[in-house]
């Protein structure tokens, strides 16, 4: 089964473009890590300020190891989460059905 996580980042005021560079510089890195399956970010069009990131990982081991590569710590943990007012995360796990 694949571990699934759905975050939504909301940015403090005035921070939304802080928060879209560091995404831009995020996601195609994190395509490339092995045990990724899917990343896709999105912006709300009626909010700017919201921004969802739909995440496929091939486990929850290899989430985890997502955490820990150099670009989630410069990109997320150094530029956007800092410009965050909320962020927000679920996880599911596929179903074999």
């Amino acid at each position: 089964m694949a571990f699934i996580c759905s975050a939504t980042w909301t940015a403090k005021a005035g921070e939304e473009q802080t928060v879209l560079d560091a995404i831009e510089n995020l996601a195609p890195a994190s395509r490339m890590e092995p045990g990724n399956l899917y990343y896709q970010p999105y912006q709300d069009p009626s909010d700017p300020s919201v921004f969802r990131i739909f995440e496929v990982y091939t486990d929850e081991d290899a989430f985890k190891a997502h955490g820990q590569t150099e670009h989630f710590e410069k990109w997320a943990l150094g530029q956007a989460i800092p410009a965050l007012a909320s962020r927000e995360r679920e996880f599911y796990e596929t179903l074999n059905a």
